[in-house]
């Protein structure tokens, strides 16, 4: 199967890479060279640099692709005056479900947030709203609601995963690279590997 990764470089995305690897064709997409840094290139398939808000280039990484897993995001740190949370986030979904729909893939999973969750005590339907205003939030809330909205409209077939903190426990490290120890912990945690399995 040919599968595009977009905001393939990051955290999450790298593990998804590697989950992926030798069972697929993978179209890895992000930002630019410097995004790759962190972990070092990655040479398993091809790679696309460019802007996530830019529709043409998204078509171009989605063209051709049997499946899509939408994990871009931008993540802070968030100013007054910053488009980038709204470019990256919010744009960057629609392009990758627009382009997806005008090309007819039928597989996407858009990695969510558990942001999106309902409050504590309240049983979850999907009118059930968090309170949350953070702009991270408002916007993981919003991509799920344009997921929706896909759906709903289109028929879009669209998995949403509401992962809460991603750590690698292979490696014992929370993103970061913060170690991880004994204590007490007040939200779930995956591993960045078994949420790439999902």
């Amino acid at each position: 199967m040919k599968i595009a990764v977009l905001g393939a470089a990051g955290w999450v995305g790298r593990a998804i890479l590697k989950s992926l690897e030798g069972r697929h064709q993978i179209r890895a997409f992000d930002l630019g060279p410097k995004s790759w840094e962190a972990d070092g290139p990655w040479d398993g398939g091809k790679v696309i640099h460019g802007q996530i808000s830019d529709y043409e280039t998204v078509d171009r990484v989605i063209e051709g692709v049997d499946a899509v897993i939408h994990v871009a995001v931008y993540f802070g740190p968030y100013e007054k005056n910053d488009d980038l949370p709204f470019l990256v986030n919010l744009k960057g979904l629609w392009n990758t479900l627009e382009s997806a729909r005008q090309r007819g893939v039928r597989r996407i999973v858009h990695i969510g947030s558990c942001q999106v969750e309902h409050p504590d005590s309240t049983f979850f339907t999907a009118d059930v709203r968090r309170p949350d205003g953070t702009l991270y939030a408002v916007s993981k809330r919003l991509q799920e609601e344009m997921c929706r909205q896909f759906h709903d409209a289109y028929g879009t077939s669209l998995v949403v995963l509401r992962p809460c903190s991603i750590v690698d426990s292979r490696l014992d490290l929370g993103k970061g690279g913060a170690k991880l120890g004994p204590g007490s912990w007040s939200v779930s945690m995956v591993c960045r590997h078994d949420l790439a399995e999902a």
